[in-house]
Formats: structure tokens, sequence, C-alpha cells
């Protein structure tokens, strides 16, 4: 009785704990137990391949997606440009870079350099590696303190337009004939030489050609002078290529001393020069300005000593200094490939000592100074500021314009040679994916049917481009490029430097280039037949006019040309004749218009167009033409003929009937007096 009492007891305990729970919890404490596992073991999941998924009957929520964050990646900042100098830290680089410590940092382990603080202190080449690799470009300064600072020649270049007089005026003043030996009798190449002066100073002589093909060679020449001199035939006056290299000389902020040639002529006009050059805005002397004017002569060399006072008294004004101890700091003017010597570079020495052996980064190219020779061919153990110089020992073939830097090892020049090379090739992709996002992006604003018809209407002409120096070779593929027409697109695959080799060969038969030779030898008669077999034209020329002209031709020759209507004819109207009374089986009432041909010739094979008051009446093919009741093809001015219009009837005296042709009208070849070479389509 008493245990059924205490049990009891525990039930009804038990049940009003339950209930005063169940009043007293708020609904999410409720909802929260629901979800809640019994107290006990857990039931282990099921394990194998056949497992029962629990199925959700909620529906999916439609939410925007959100890409999750990424890394930062290291991304081209072509238009970026960093200052870099020798000792600057890690933090300042990085700052100047725009990427975090970290990123520095880590560049530099790969490096292969010891990293202990982030104030570590950089060399200038090891702080180009790093700003290559973050994909800025860097501008090199360089420190003269305690340095030894001492005068320098003066680096003149001479410039003009073609056939001005600039080389003979050159030959006048270091009394030689280079002129003479110039194919064409035009400078096509950038020359450098040192000439002494009859006063005792010497003087650093740029001479550039003036064909308006060759615009960059004058850019590189006014880029690391010191002075301008420009020459201006006093019979010819100011032409394009004179404006030019104004422009050019201003844009490097050079000064100019004008040079007024060819004074001995009869037409000469010295003063004509001058207002032409006043209209410009080059400011004279003469007129109150800073630029000076000297009249020369180089048949007669009349006023050389004059110009000599000018240049060294400019030099004087300028005050041009430049260390000599230290490394060297040089600027490539012509690159070309010897047969025996290999890759040889013209270079200008700006400042610091350049020493054989010593081991050099050229643009992207390296290597180790083997020979140094000066412009006469000797050879020399070292070459200062100012001096014109060719060195040789270079891995690869530099780029005309490139800067020469000395570094310490040949493993650093490996280093910033390779990732030169890397940076090159990434602005290489970046630029053609701009150019064919911009080409995506012309077209979508095009409509389809003039898609198609343009690129029906332009051909292709590949062309595969030798020549005997780096800074030709450039001039001649952008003087190609220029002769490009909205139905000739000119396609450079290929450029080289030496002769046509057979490689060169099988790499036209392969695209169905032509090789265009210039200032090269001719190949040999195995490589001359094997093009002839298999019909791979070859161009050579030692004259830029001669390959412009040619290659204009060609691509004249390859243009589809433009289908025209024009009128061959018009005759008119004189009389009527009418055939009736025909059975259905021979056909219908036929008119006859009897006409005498007025202008040009009337073609059967043609369109007829009846004009009446000037208006168009009908148009329609011609079904007979007949003259003296004999059918003939072709009716010349001044005969008279009978002619049959399809479903023509309306015919009234006085009607013009013209004559219709469809011809294909080819682009032209236009070349001005300053050399400028288009195509006129």
């Amino acid at each position: 009785m008493l245990y059924d009492c205490l049990i009891h007891y525990c039930f009804v305990r038990l049940c009003f704990s339950i209930l005063f729970r169940c009043f007293h919890a708020s609904p999410e404490l409720l909802a929260r137990r629901k979800n809640e596992e019994p107290l006990g073991l857990k039931r282990k999941p099921k394990s194998g391949k056949f497992v029962k998924r629990p199925q959700n009957t909620q529906p999916p929520v439609e939410a925007p997606y959100v890409p999750p964050k990424l890394r930062r990646t290291i991304k081209s900042l072509p238009d970026k440009t960093v200052d870099i100098f020798d000792g600057m830290t890690i933090v300042e680089l990085a700052k100047h870079s725009g990427v975090i410590i970290s990123t520095v940092q880590d560049i530099l382990v790969n490096a292969g350099e010891k990293v202990d603080s982030e104030y570590d202190t950089l060399g200038i080449d090891i702080a180009e590696l790093v700003a290559m690799e973050v994909g800025v470009n860097v501008r090199r300064l360089q420190s003269n303190e305690g340095a030894e600072v001492l005068s320098r020649p003066p680096v003149v270049t001479v410039m003009g337009h073609v056939d001005h007089g600039k080389t003979s005026l050159l030959d006048a003043l270091r009394q030689t004939s280079v002129a003479a030996k110039e194919a064409g009798g035009i400078t096509q190449h950038l020359g450098a030489f040192v000439v002494g002066m009859p006063s005792g100073a010497s003087i650093t002589f740029l001479d550039t050609p003036g064909h308006a093909a060759f615009s960059a060679m004058r850019a590189r020449g006014a880029a690391v002078t010191d002075i301008v001199v420009l020459v201006v035939a006093a019979d010819d006056g100011v032409m394009p290529q004179t404006l030019e290299a104004m422009s050019h000389a201003k844009a490097a902020g050079v000064p100019i001393v004008v040079a007024i040639n060819k004074c001995d002529k009869p037409a000469a006009n010295p003063e004509r020069i001058r207002v032409q050059l006043a209209s410009e805005g080059l400011l004279l002397e003469d007129m109150g300005g800073d630029v000076q004017v000297v009249e020369v002569s180089a048949v007669t060399k009349l006023g050389l000593d004059k110009l000599e006072e000018a240049l060294l008294l400019q030099a004087e004004m300028m005050d041009l200094k430049a260390r000599i101890d230290g490394s060297a700091q040089a600027y490539v003017v012509e690159a070309r490939l010897d047969r025996g010597k290999g890759p040889l570079a013209t270079a200008i020495v700006k400042a610091g000592t350049l020493v054989c052996g010593q081991h050099v980064v050229v643009g992207a190219e390296w290597g180790r100074i083997r020979a140094i020779r000066d412009m006469v061919g000797q050879l020399a153990d070292r070459a200062g500021p100012a001096m014109p110089v060719e060195i040789e020992g270079l891995k690869g073939l530099p780029m005309a314009g490139d800067d020469i830097i000395v570094v310490a090892s040949e493993e650093r020049a490996r280093m910033l040679s390779a990732g030169r090379k890397r940076k090159l090739e990434k602005d290489r992709l970046r630029k053609m994916d701009e150019e064919n996002r911009l080409r995506k992006t012309d077209e979508k604003g095009t409509s389809d049917e003039e898609d198609e018809e343009k690129e029906t209407e332009r051909v292709e002409m590949t062309v595969i481009v030798k020549a005997d120096v780096q800074g030709t070779v450039q001039a001649v593929t952008d003087a190609l490029k220029s002769l490009d027409s909205p139905q000739v697109f000119v396609n450079v695959v290929h450029v080289g430097l030496g002769p046509i080799s057979q490689s060169d060969l099988d790499l036209a038969q392969a695209c169905g280039a032509c090789i265009v030779g210039f200032n090269v030898r001719s190949p040999p008669s195995s490589i001359s037949m094997a093009a002839t077999q298999a019909s791979v034209k070859i161009k050579l020329h030692r004259v830029i006019y001669h390959l412009l002209e040619d290659m204009g031709n060609m691509i004249v020759e390859k243009a589809p040309g433009t289908f025209e209507t024009q009128v061959a004819g018009e005759a008119q109207v004189l009389n009527i004749f009418e055939i009736k009374g025909r059975s259905k089986a021979k056909g219908n009432d036929v008119k006859i218009a009897g006409c005498r041909v007025m202008d040009g010739r009337v073609t059967k094979s043609s369109t007829m167009r009846l004009l009446r008051s000037g208006e168009v009446v009908f148009e329609g093919s011609c079904m007979s033409l007949k003259r003296e009741q004999q059918d003939v093809e072709t009716v010349e001015r001044g005969i008279e003929c009978g002619l049959v219009i399809r479903d023509c009837f309306d015919f009234r005296i006085g009607d013009i009937i013209q004559c219709l042709e469809r011809v294909n009208r080819k682009p032209k070849f236009v070349s001005s007096e300053s050399g400028a070479v288009r195509i006129e389509c």
C-alpha cells in the first residue's frame, strides 16, 4: 500500500513539473527544443555507397551571387612610371609602385636577395627587377655626388629636309666625301663622328636622314643631342621635314642653330628663309629672338667658321658637363649585325666611362664588352662622355634608342635582361589585346553588310623586311605600314638584319609573302632559283624612294579596286523608226532610235540610259546596234547608227542616250616632294 502511494506521488509530481514548464516556456524556446535531439546515445550516420540524403523541403532563397574575395594579383600598369635610384628602401619602392610591402619582399626573396627589414636599401638594378615584376615602367636616376664632373664636347645633330645639303655640310666640316658614297645621293643611315675644329675644340656630330620615312631616326637624334643644327636650303625654303625637325627639337627641349645652306647659288634668297622660319614660330636673333642664324655654303665653304663659332658659343652658354668616373650611361644610336663580329651597337656615352670587359645590359639584351672601336675603326680601351663608339660582344641585337647600363656581374646582367624581356612580352600582348578590343568595338558599330563588304574588298599583302641596320629596318617597316589602304592591308610578318637567307625564303613560301631587301647584298644564285621556282618575289633596293615606289605599284596591282558606273558615250536621237505588223511568233512591235554618237563611243554590251530634259526616263540593255544595216559591237564618235533598247518604246527626237559601263577603278600611288607616300583609293 505504501509502495503504491509512493508511485502515485511521484507520477503526480512529474506531471505537475511538465505542465509548469509548458506554461512558462517562450515560443522560441519551445521551437528550439523541438529540434533538439533526445538525450541518450546518438545514432551513427549510415556509411556506405547508398546513403539516403535528407530532402530539403524549403524553397531556395534567391540572393545575388557575391564572388569570393581573391588575393590581389600583380597587374601591369603600363602608363605608370616609377623613378628608381641607387639606395632606395623597400618602403619607398613599394610606395612608389603602388603595392604592399610584403609583395616587394616576396619578389626579393624569389630573386635570391636577403631581406631583413622593410628599411633595407636596394641597388638600382634590383629595384628595376622588382618594378618590372610589379608591372610598372622605370626611369633610372643617377646621382653625381662624389663624382668628378668636367666639361665635355657638345653633341650636335644636323637635321632638315631631304637634299638640303646636310651631309655635304658635314663633309665640308670634316673634309670627307660621305655624301658621294650614299646610294642615290641621300643619307639613309644615322651616322655619328667627332670633328676636330680649326680652333682646337672637338664637336660630336650626328647626321640624320631627311627623307620622310626616317622620322624615328630624327626623333632619336633629337633625344640624345645637345644642339640641333637646322639646315635649310636658300634656294628651296622651309619644307615638311624642316618643320618636323623643329617639332622634334622643341619636344626634346634642345636649342636650335639655323644654317642657311646653298647661299652660293644664284636663286638663293636667305631673307625669304628668315621670314618663313619666323612665321613658323622660330625666334631668330635678327628679329629679336635667341636663335642664331648662319649663312653657309658646303661647296665654297662659305661661313663654316661662323657656324663653328655659333656652335661653340651655344655650348659655352649651356655649360655642358658630365661625370667621367663611375659606371657609364650610353645611348644606342644604331645597331647592325656583322657576319664575323656578331651584333654591333653604335652608341654615344652620356656620362661615366665605358671600359672594355664590363658587363652591360642594352635594352632587353646583355653581354660583355669584347671590343670598343671609335668611328674610324680603331680599337680603344675606354670611351668618355660625348664620344661615339661601336661596342662588340652583345648576345643579341638591341633596338636603336635603347639605353646602355653597366652592371656588376654576369648573373645580374642575365636577370635584368630576362626581366626586361618578360616585361616587353607582357606589353606586346597587352597592346595586341587592346587593338583587338578596339577592332571589335568598331565592328559592333557598323552593320553586318558593311563588315562583309569590307572583308571581301580588302586583301592582305604579306611582307618580309631585311635591311642592313636596326634603324633602317624600323624605318622601312613603318614606311610600308603607312601604305595601308581600305583595299590592301600590309602585314609585315618578319623583320631582320643581314642578307636574305633560306629561312626567309621558307617563311615567305609558307605564308605567301614578298621579301624586301634594303641595302643588303644580292642573295646567292641557289636562293634566287629557289625563289623563282616557289614564285616568291624578292625586291632589292638601295634607295628608299625606289623601294616605296616599287612596293606602292605592287599594292596598286594587288588591290581589287572599286567598280563604278561611268558614261562611256552619248548619242542623240535624230529620228524614230517603227516596225509593225509582225506576228506574235516573231515578236512584238519594235521601235528603232536613229542616233548620232556625240561623245565617246556606244557599245552593244553596255547598259543604255534614256535622258529627256536631263531626267532619266528609262534604263535597260541594248538589244540591237546597227550601222548601215549591219550589226556592229561599237560605234565611235560622229557616226550614225540605229539602236534598240529592250522594252523601251517611248523615244522622242532630241533625247539623249547614254552608254554606261562598269569599270574597275584601281587606287593610285601618290608621292609628294618631301618623300611622303600614300595610297589614294
